[in-house]
C-alpha cells in the first residue's frame, strides 16, 4: 500500500486508541503498522516473509509499542497470540487467504473482538450478504452468527503497488452474542448449512435429504420448498435445534 491518505483512512475506520491491543496481519514494509503506531495502541505486526519481517523489525526498532512476529496467519497459534484479550485485528488481506482465516478467527479465537479487513470486493460482498443476496452463502451465515459484519468503503487498486487485478473492500466485522444462538450446536449448523449450500438451487428437502427429515422442518417451522438463500439466520437457528434434538 503506496497511498498514506489510504493508510490513514484504513486508521480512522479502525478506531483505535491509545492502550488498545491490535494485531495487523501481513504487515508488509510497514506503512500500516506506523500509521496504527501513532495511535498509541501496542501493535503486533505479522508478516509471513522473512525479508520482509527483517526490514520491518529494523523500521520499528525504535517503537516499543510495535512488536513484530514472523509467520503464517493460517498456522500461527492464535489462542496463544491472542491470550486473554480483547485484541482487534486490522489487516490488509491476501486474497487466497481472506475468507478461511475470518471464518477460522471468528469461530475459535473470541479473544478477537473486532476487525477491520482489507478484501477482494467479491469476498467483503460474501462477508456482510444476507438473505435474498445472490452472493448470500454459507460464509454469510457464519459471519452471522458470530458478529455485525458492514462493509465501510471500497479502497481502488491505483494504492497497491504492484498494482492488482481486482478490486479490494473493507469490512468491519465486530464479534457479538446473538441471543438465539445459545445452545446452538455449532458443528451441526455447519454441516446444515454448507450441505444446503452446496445445492442452492434446489428446494430444501431435496439438498437436505437425509440430513433433516420432514419432522425436523415441521418442527423448526421451516417450509421444506424454500431455498437455502431465503433462510435468515434465526430460521438456520431453529432447524439447527430441531436436528439436534
Amino acid at each position: 500500500m503506496v497511498d498514506p491518505n489510504t493508510v490513514r483512512r484504513i486508521v480512522d475506520l479502525a478506531d483505535v486508541r491509545a492502550g488498545d491491543r491490535v494485531i495487523e496481519i501481513g504487515a508488509g514494509l510497514g506503512s500500516l503498522t506506523l500509521g496504527l503506531a501513532e495511535t498509541g495502541a501496542d501493535i503486533t505486526a505479522i508478516e509471513v516473509d522473512p525479508g520482509l519481517a527483517r526490514t520491518l523489525k529494523e523500521l520499528t526498532a525504535g517503537l516499543r509499542t510495535v512488536t513484530v512476529v514472523e509467520g503464517d496467519a493460517m498456522t500461527l497459534d492464535w489462542v496463544a497470540l491472542v491470550g486473554g484479550g480483547p485484541r482487534i485485528i486490522v489487516a490488509n488481506l491476501p486474497y487466497n487467504i481472506a475468507t478461511p482465516l475470518v471464518c477460522d478467527l471468528l469461530d475459535t479465537v473470541p479473544g478477537i473482538e473486532r476487525m477491520l479487513v482489507l478484501v477482494q470486493d467479491e469476498a467483503a460482498d460474501r462477508f456482510v450478504a444476507g438473505p435474498g443476496s445472490k452472493v448470500y452463502g454459507a460464509v454469510s451465515v457464519k459471519v452471522a452468527h458470530h458478529a455485525v459484519a458492514t462493509k465501510v468503503g471500497r479502497v481502488p487498486a491505483t494504492v497497491f503497488m504492484p498494482k492488482p487485478n481486482v478490486e479490494s473492500a473493507l469490512v468491519d466485522i465486530r464479534r457479538r452474542v446473538h441471543p438465539e444462538s445459545i445452545g446452538i450446536d455449532a458443528a451441526v449448523m455447519n454441516n446444515v448449512v454448507r450441505t444446503a449450500f452446496g445445492q442452492r438451487r434446489k428446494m430444501l428437502r431435496r439438498s437436505l435429504d437425509g440430513l433433516v427429515s420432514a419432522q425436523a422442518f415441521s418442527t423448526a417451522g421451516i417450509d421444506p420448498t424454500r431455498r437455502p438463500e431465503q433462510l435468515g439466520l434465526n430460521d438456520w437457528y431453529r432447524l439447527t435445534r430441531a436436528v439436534s434434538e
